[in-house]
């Protein structure tokens, strides 16, 4: 058994029921497990490990819900610079149709490198195509190095452009081979288990590029696995204009008839949701992964974040790919959120405390994932740290808030299961100046074939 004793933090966030905020407090952990947590004086005195955070700021792992990991070896392409959502996919599917095994993984492995750097300890990730031989596998391989959690979702495309859809042929698969391999990777590598490193969900990519019969059947198969589903719903009005030309109904409705509503569903972006469907996902307890960044960079749109926490949806964060980001940094992407609110509906609508609760525990509860984000007994230890005596934070009256008005920030550690992915704002667990070289490879080389 391991021990690990965390104390002298100048703010300890628990974000606990109470939402406590212990000056001076700390966590003792066994295994990966929290088993107390209080003021230093009420820790146990010895562990295997003692990190003394004296000037630092502790807060429960970041938890991302939106992602495509492998569009960070596309980053600021300028044919897509100016585009909205539907330019900006017709002008990417080619480039992305070049890439294969090697560049899933590489990207995976920075992807996740750069959530841990900003202090997330949980990701989701939204995987819909696989070219030149790619499979799902290739990621979770590549995940568990780095030591970020990872919620997988198998996703896929089924309708191409010739047949009205939005991919190239080249992208899309046939919908039975879909669902079995879904099933494959859901038998091999999902883990129910409290404290699970991977977990997998069945995640077809949108309205516009996988047929009804699709989206119902995978459906099916994930609540026949107890696996969880998502998918991409209501982005852009161009979005809910397909939906009630293709459809005859709005994306939420279109979600409901299909299955795709529950406690075991999140649906990404959500910009356009209208009052009937924000009620339909309260009533239902169907979740969403607000990504604000991309929504701005894309022109989709200022979600309702307000109107749907107001109503008791659950609302978490995703950076989205940083090909439409173009970044993979969660605790800027909360700034954004909390700032992006006050833009549409006034300075005192969202706060940082709230916005931070949304970046940890409304990520654990989108995600289904009772374990983590609080820093209480029982909990996984999974947990961020930034330092106070930075540039960044010189001045700031109250560190908590500071996280959020102050940034940008990089963590000072990052834990895992009580294991450290960040030490002293090192990555701790991979090479990454091996890795960036190898990442700058495939960048460029995609490049040059676009040329």
């Amino acid at each position: 058994m391991s021990t690990l004793l965390v104390r002298n933090a100048e703010v300890l966030v628990t974000m606990d029921g109470a939402r406590r905020e212990i000056s001076g407090g700390g966590l003792f952990v066994r295994d990966g497990v929290i088993e107390a947590v209080d003021v230093a004086e009420s820790l146990p005195s010895e562990a295997d490990e003692t990190l003394d955070l004296a000037g630092c700021v502790v807060i429960p792992g970041l938890i991302n819900t939106h992602h495509h990991f492998y569009q960070n070896l596309t980053r600021a392409v300028p044919a897509a610079q100016d585009a909205t959502l539907f330019g900006w996919l017709r002008t990417l599917y080619p480039i992305w149709a070049r890439m294969g095994p090697d560049e899933i993984r590489v990207s995976t492995q920075l992807a996740l490198a750069e959530m841990a750097l900003s202090g997330c300890t949980c990701s989701s990730d939204h995987l819909y195509m696989f070219p030149g031989g790619a499979r799902l596998d290739d990621q979770l391989e590549a995940a568990i190095d780095v030591g970020v959690r990872l919620h997988a979702t198998r996703g896929a495309m089924s309708i191409g452009e010739s047949d009205g859809g939005l991919p190239p042929d080249s992208l899309v698969e046939n919908e039975a081979d879909i669902l079995n391999d879904c099933l494959r990777v859901i038998q091999a590598h999902h883990d129910p288990a409290p404290g699970a490193m991977i977990r997998i969900g069945v995640a077809p990519c949108s309205p516009f590029s996988v047929s009804r019969e699709l989206m119902r059947d995978a459906a099916h198969l994930a609540r026949d696995q107890g696996v969880m589903l998502h998918t991409h719903l209501a982005e852009n009005d161009d979005d809910v204009a397909y939906s009630l030309e293709k459809f005859g109904c709005r994306p939420g409705e279109y979600a409901e008839n299909l299955g795709w509503t529950g406690d075991d569903v999140w649906h990404a972006h959500c910009v356009k949701l209208d009052g009937d469907e924000i009620d339909l996902f309260n009533r239902t307890r169907t979740g969403v992964a607000h990504c604000p960044c991309s929504n701005m960079r894309l022109g989709s749109g200022i979600a309702p974040v307000r109107a749907m926490r107001d109503s008791g949806v659950k609302v978490a964060l995703g950076v989205d790919g940083s090909a439409s980001n173009d970044s993979g940094d969660l605790l800027a992407e909360a700034r954004q959120a909390m700032l992006l609110q006050r833009v549409a509906h006034g300075g005192d609508v969202l706060g940082a405390r709230e916005t931070l609760e949304i970046a940890t525990l409304g990520g654990a509860a989108v995600l289904g994932r009772t374990d983590l984000g609080s820093l209480e007994v029982g909990k996984r230890a999974d947990f961020a740290v930034y330092r106070t005596d930075t540039i960044a934070m010189a001045g700031a009256w109250d560190p908590v808030a500071g996280l959020l008005f102050c940034g940008p920030h990089r963590a000072h550690h990052t834990v895992v299961e009580g294991r450290f992915v960040v030490r002293d704002g090192i990555l701790n667990t991979i090479d990454l100046d091996s890795l960036l070289a190898n990442h700058t490879r495939l960048a460029r080389a995609l490049g040059n074939a676009s040329a």
